[in-house]
């Protein structure tokens, strides 16, 4: 059995580099047309695009600040006329900020970790509803953490609290889209190794000792994490909907 989303069409926000970049790739591969947004990583974003392109698919690059509700929007819309239409929505931007304990946490620092984990979330899917009702089947797949089942590491309770509004958010908005044939589930990666995230914020040493504690005895890839959402973004799925996919090597049993 083999997936095909020939003719279907797909936004990835932060696809312009680690597990975002690996889910454009993966979704073209499988035949979408894909836009790859990005926040910062503009070079990234092109060089995605270029492989998307080479793998015989439509790309389209789009910037935005997605924790601006009105560039959110922009985003949506470049998407969806870049590519003309929107069938599948994955939320993969999202950023850890930095590391702080909750007694020595600044305001601007939680608002930080909520507004581009959270609101970003909020704002890219109340921008792509419309577009996504319209498919007939359409796919939303949110970013949650294996911290948002057991709080993370050290410093990382905003994090944490984040990746788990998201999931709460995924679970409402999939149960007022479903009328519609519009399936939400979220994704929860544990330790993924050789990514932005863990080579800026979890020391080499850690990760040694995270990935000893882990069942399956190895980190988990960026294509661990593609292969499920392209798996979501298929027809296979379709009776899918509500969940969280934890990716996690077995680190953390429900």
């Amino acid at each position: 059995m083999q997936i095909d989303l020939t003719g279907r069409t797909a936004l990835v926000t932060g696809g312009g580099t680690g597990i975002g970049a690996a889910i454009a790739r993966a979704l073209a591969a499988a035949g979408a047309d894909v836009a790859v947004h990005y926040g910062h990583n503009a070079e990234g974003a092109r060089a995605v695009a270029r492989d998307v392109e080479a793998a015989g698919r439509r790309a389209v690059v789009v910037g935005g600040d997605l924790t601006d509700p009105a560039q959110a929007d922009a985003v949506v819309l470049a998407a969806v006329e870049g590519l003309g239409g929107l069938d599948i929505l994955v939320n993969n931007a999202g950023h850890l900020v930095g590391r702080a304990t909750v007694g020595e946490m600044s305001d601007e620092h939680w608002a930080a970790v909520m507004g581009v984990n959270v609101s970003s979330t909020f704002f890219v899917c109340r921008a792509a509803v419309k577009h996504l009702e319209v498919s007939g089947r359409g796919r939303v797949i949110l970013m949650s953490s294996l911290a948002s089942e057991n709080g993370g590491g050290a410093g990382s309770v905003a994090y944490a609290a984040a990746k788990a509004a998201v999931v709460g958010f995924g679970r409402g908005l999939a149960k007022e889209l479903a009328g519609s044939q519009v399936t939400v589930n979220a994704l929860a990666p544990g330790f993924i190794g050789d990514t932005p995230f863990h080579n800026t914020f979890t020391p080499t040493g850690a990760q040694a000792a995270i990935v000893s504690g882990i069942p399956l005895q190895r980190a988990g890839t960026v294509e661990d994490v593609a292969g499920t959402a392209v798996f979501l973004a298929s027809d296979l799925a379709s009776f899918i909907t509500g969940q969280v996919v934890d990716i996690n090597g077995g680190a953390n049993f429900r």
